[in-house]
């Protein structure tokens, strides 16, 4: 039976894990195997690269079967196809999106070549309305990925000069991205216009994922920039969302970001909420705000509670925890990956085993297949050439080494390479029981499922460093220098000391305003002055949830409180 880790122990797992991935493989993996696939990954990726710079750039997306190209940024979540723009001619996401990929293959040169071109021609002034959950993983995680990239001295990506221009084009993104949050809720629109902001009459409606994943870029962009408003914006809605939870911490999939009403009760963990789960994890992970880890825990938990059925995992009603719908989705196949993170590793195996025998049944995975009919969805029969499944493959080879999640990548690169592979490209299956094909190769293809596959018969790249992947599959690098710490005007009403250094004969606690409770007697070191007011608080690193947590100061004798981003201190005014 599963038991929850300690935070601390998840986070000392994540920081080990890709150090220890790196140990010499088992002597029943055959490495050159792993090296021959290594390379068909590589020719995949080339093939749709190369075609798409050939027949679509600086055009958004490539149309792999007639050779041309869709200006798709707009189009993106827009299943209604609504206010599409007169004049847009693209964005280059292809590109912004490949970017970590060529990284990642070792291409330094077509990674310059990208950088130069984006730097010079790429703009946000244009009159387009844009999905924000999606322009926010695809292109301000693409620019922030690569930034982030490119500055790393030991991937020596840039022979010439950088000036930050990457940073420059997401802090211009990420500030127009801020009207959407200017709602009554904090949750924002779902849609933004680049250049006018949010339009008249714009829908409220959005969904959990859609408002619940944007921490890590905006998260990130703030760090990078020194403009808190991109975190801060993102915390807050990631904040009222919890807020808006039900008693058995489960949450609806779609709401209305003025009036702050659920509108769709029945939730899981695939279409519309999926992500929302991967982001506080990866956010904790990435930012080490304990706070993350907390709702973490209580939505996994109610999650294994309530939409956890054997293998598979069902959807439920938000208020009564009752089954709503039994169906297994291609977007749920990144469960198992978000689930070796979390230390949950045997769980994480026996669902992906049923997610791989869907593909082999299939050739690949229907976008959703009905668990209680034991059929395809009959207007859901496509694959988009989706990478949640080898997202899964990798981190679970990486946390078992187990040869078997090699075979699966390699099936999985045979059927690709079967089924999707044209001339052209790599295109899109409309429909998984005629292999039928559709005239589009997704961005995400490039971003994620040869990266994936890639990594998982080659993890050089993450024997450097520790990082975290965003949703779309950019790596953003896990530094200390990221992760929380304590207000500078916290410590001196918190880590006390006498101003001269020494602990004076005679002097009392409140006299010399110091904290005895850790200011060595410098007559005797090993002992500790206690003042009679002092009561520390519940916790050593000073975090809290509720003023309950909070003690008693040294100094003042005031009742300290718990701030609204969990710390204790003196932080309400005498």
């Amino acid at each position: 039976m599963f038991r929850p880790l300690h935070p601390k122990h998840v986070y000392i797992c994540f920081l080990i894990s890709f150090a220890f991935f790196v140990y010499p493989s088992s002597q029943h993996v055959d490495n050159v195997k792993k090296n021959q696939m290594r390379e068909k990954v590589r020719e995949m990726f080339y093939h749709a690269y190369d075609n798409y710079m050939t027949y679509a750039f600086p055009h958004d997306e490539l149309k792999p079967l007639t050779k041309s190209f869709t200006d798709s940024l707009s189009e993106l979540g827009n299943l209604k196809l609504e206010h599409l723009p007169a004049d847009y001619n693209g964005s280059a996401v292809t590109l912004v999106e490949s970017l970590s990929s060529l990284a990642i293959l070792g291409n330094k040169t077509e990674f310059e070549k990208g950088v130069l071109w984006l730097s010079e021609n790429l703009t946000f002034d244009v009159d387009v309305r844009v999905n924000l959950f999606e322009c926010n993983i695809r292109v301000l995680g693409g620019l922030i990925s690569a930034h982030l990239l490119a500055i790393d001295p030991t991937n020596r990506l840039i022979q010439g000069s950088y000036n930050n221009q990457l940073l420059r084009l997401a802090e211009d993104l990420g500030k127009r991205f801020l009207p959407a949050f200017e709602t009554p809720t904090g949750v924002p629109y779902a849609w933004i216009n680049l250049k006018k902001g949010v339009i008249e009459n714009e829908t409220t409606e959005t969904s959990t994922s859609g408002c619940g994943s944007l921490i890590l870029e905006m998260g990130a962009l703030s760090r990078l920039t020194g403009d808190p408003r991109f975190e801060s914006v993102a915390l807050r809605a990631l904040r009222q969302l919890w807020r808006m939870r039900s008693s058995l911490d489960l949450l609806g999939t779609t709401l209305d970001v003025v009036t702050g009403e659920w509108l769709e009760y029945s939730s899981g963990i695939g279409a519309g909420v999926d992500s929302f789960y991967e982001y506080l994890m990866k956010a904790y992970i990435l930012f080490g705000k304990e706070d993350y880890w907390r709702m973490f825990r209580s939505a996994y938990l109610a999650s294994q509670k309530y939409f956890r059925y054997g293998p598979w995992y069902h959807e439920a009603n938000m208020w009564s925890g009752k089954p709503t719908y039994w169906q297994l989705t291609s977007l749920q196949a990144f469960w198992p990956g978000l689930q070796v993170l979390v230390g949950d590793v045997a769980a994480a195996n026996i669902s992906h085993r049923e997610f791989f025998y869907a593909w082999e049944k299939f050739g690949v995975i229907p976008e959703r297949y009905l668990l209680d009919h034991q059929v395809i969805h009959p207007t859901e029969r496509y694959y988009p050439l989706r990478p949640e499944l080898a997202e899964s493959t990798f981190y679970l080879y990486q946390a078992t080494k187990d040869p078997w999640y090699l075979d699966v990548g390699e099936a999985m690169v045979k059927s690709l390479n079967r089924y999707t592979k044209v001339p052209g490209g790599f295109a899109s299956v409309r429909d998984v029981t005629t292999m039928q094909l559709e005239d589009h190769q997704h961005s995400f293809f490039l971003a994620e499922t040869c990266k994936y596959l890639y990594l998982l018969f080659d993890d050089s790249f993450v024997a450097k460093r520790n990082y975290i992947f965003t949703t779309e599959g950019h790596p953003i690098q896990v530094m200390s220098s990221w992760h929380d710490k304590l207000p500078e005007s916290y410590f001196s009403g918190n880590w006390t000391f006498s101003k001269s250094g020494e602990w004076e004969s005679g002097a009392s606690a409140l006299s010399m305003k110091v904290c005895p409770s850790i200011a060595p007697n410098s007559r005797l070191p090993e002992q500790h002055r206690e003042s009679v007011c002092h009561v520390p608080d519940q916790k050593i690193d000073h975090r809290c949830w509720s003023n309950r947590e909070c003690g008693v100061d040294a100094t003042t004798c005031r009742q300290r409180s718990c701030s609204e981003v969990g710390y204790c201190g003196l932080w309400n005014p005498l």
